[in-house]
This record gives C-alpha cells, structure tokens and sequence, in this order.
C-alpha cells in the first residue's frame, strides 16, 4: 500500500521540478533587458568588447542548453550558482531573507485555517438562517479583496486611528518577539483573508455533505447530542477536504506572500525575487523560484500522504 501511494507521487515530484526548471530558466533569459549591459551600465566606458569579456566571464555567451545543462548539474549537487551582482552563493542570500517570508506565511496559515473550521460549522449548523447568511455574504467579498489592496487600507487606517505605530518593516522574532508580532498581524491578516473565505467555505459545503449521510441519521436517532453530532461525526469526515486543499492554499500564501511584503516592506523573498528579477540575476531568481517550487511539492506530496492514511478508501 506504502510503495502504490508513494511511487506514482514521487514521479509527480520529479516531473514537477524538472519542468519548473526548464520554464524558469527560460522565462528569466525572455524578459527584455541583458543582464551584462545592466551590470555596465553605470560605467561611462561601455565598449562591445567589455560586454563581451563579461558575458564570457559569467557564462552566458554558451547556447541555453550547455547554460541550463550545467546549472542543472550543479544544483542537483547541491550547487545552486553565486550572484551575479554580489558574487555570493545564491543559497546563503535564499536562507538570509527565507525567514520573514516562512513567518508571515505560517501566521497566515494559522489565522486562514484556524478561523476557517469554526466559522465553517458555524455555516453549515445554522444553514439558511442570518448567521450563515451573513458569513457567506462575508465570505464572497472576502474572495474578490486583493491581498495588497487589503494591506493598504490596513496601514491607512491604523495610521488613523494608532499614529505612531509601528505599522512596516521586520524585527526578527528572537530581538523582539511582540514587536515581531506588531508588525506581522497585519500582513498576515491581510494574506489569510482569502484563504479563510475560501476554506470556511470549503468546511460548509463538506459539513453539509455530511450531516446529509445514513450515519448522521443514526446517531440521531439514538438520540446523541447535536453537538457530538456536528463535531465528533461531521466534522472528523469534512476534514478530509479540507487537508486536502491545505497544500494549494500554501503555495498561494507563497506567491501572495511575495506581493504584501512589498506592501508592508519586510525584507522577505518577494523583495529578494523583485530586485533579482530587476537586476536579471538569472541565478538568483532561478535558484529562489526552484526553492519555492520544491517546498509546495514536497508539502503537497507530505499532504497526498495524509490523505491516503486519513481516507481509507485510498488504501483498497
């Protein structure tokens, strides 16, 4: 049962990557701009032979295959380029802006999720009365709110009604844990909100689902409290879902992750993929959107993994 669930998805893996690879890095090199010309373009002397000597120096004058074919290589020993502006590993820069990216993405995790399963039940248990009303009006506006323009009207009204705090930028966790947490409720607010819609919508409709079952029947009629009923029995079934779509909800976090700390200034990955993609640091940008990409795949294949444990219907 392990090697049916894990073989076809460790293929999936594999495929995955390997084509993120490939579409990476040709999309950085069809932008427009040449990154050797950017590199010279504050020297007043810039002769065709310099662009030249640089772009041999750096590797770039070689045909696209040889460029991709040996930074394949490299990366999967471990060696993913240095930059071309600084000169420094690309993983060291990675790992030095990794952190308020990993942050805000798992508060908002927590705030989406967390807030989701309740406001869900509560959805599902009042069906047709003006609470789930309300909270599925709530939940649609919540889906068409961008995340930035949410952050936007979030600092333009604490600068209102809270002058003087502290409303952007980053404190490591470890210098100042609650002024860590000042600055990060608000983004992380900002990026749940679609996902706390979209989820809490996704436990309603699987709530229903199950209340509508020959089981919930039968625990009514043996006369089990309401309450054991919507949590014990309807709940434990709409989990499965909604586990199941944890993972897509990362990756967008991720990507939504990159946009609202541009808003907010929090030197993250967005800030890092941004500048990169300015400057054409094509190692940089190919190395940060490969982490990227391996760290949603492996979390939806862990995700596949738990569903096929918690779902017996997959072990047949």
């Amino acid at each position: 049962m392990l090697r049916r669930l894990l073989l076809p998805r460790l293929i999936d893996l594999v495929l995955v990557v390997a084509g993120v690879s490939v579409i990476v890095f040709l999309m950085i090199r069809l932008v427009p701009g040449d990154a050797v010309a950017i590199m010279l373009g504050a020297n007043s002397e810039v002769t065709p032979q310099a662009l030249s000597e640089l772009r041999a120096r750096i590797g770039l004058d070689e045909p696209f295959l040889v460029q991709y074919l040996r930074w394949a290589f490299a990366a999967l020993h471990g060696d993913l380029g240095a930059s071309l502006w600084t000169g420094r590993p690309v993983a060291e820069e990675i790992l030095a802006n990794i952190w308020p990216t990993l942050e805000l993405t798992f508060l908002a995790l927590v705030i989406g999720a967390g807030a989701a399963v309740p406001l869900g039940c509560i959805m599902a248990s009042r069906r047709g009365r003006s609470a789930d009303m309300v909270l599925r009006i709530g939940a649609v506006l919540g889906l068409t709110v961008p995340s930035f323009w949410l952050g936007i009207v979030l600092i333009l009204a604490a600068s209102r009604l809270l002058p003087g705090f502290a409303l952007l930028g980053y404190v490591p966790f470890a210098e100042n844990p609650l002024g860590n947490l000042a600055r990060m409720v608000m983004p992380a607010f900002a990026l749940a909100l679609p996902i706390l819609a979209s989820l809490s919508r996704l436990i309603r409709s699987a709530m229903l689902d199950s209340l509508s079952q020959d089981y919930i029947r039968t625990a009514r009629a043996k006369g089990a409290p309401e309450r054991v009923i919507l949590y014990k029995h309807a709940l434990r079934n709409a989990l499965i879902p909604f586990v199941t779509n944890l993972g897509i909800t990362t990756g967008y976090l991720l990507g939504g992750a990159i946009v609202v700390e541009e808003v907010f200034a929090i030197p993250g990955l967005g800030r890092l993929i941004l500048g990169a993609v300015t400057e054409r640091n094509y190692p940089l940008v190919q190395a940060t959107i490969l982490m990227v990409t391996i760290g949603f795949v492996l979390l939806n294949f862990a995700i596949d993994l738990i569903y096929g444990f918690i779902d017996p219907r997959l072990r047949r």
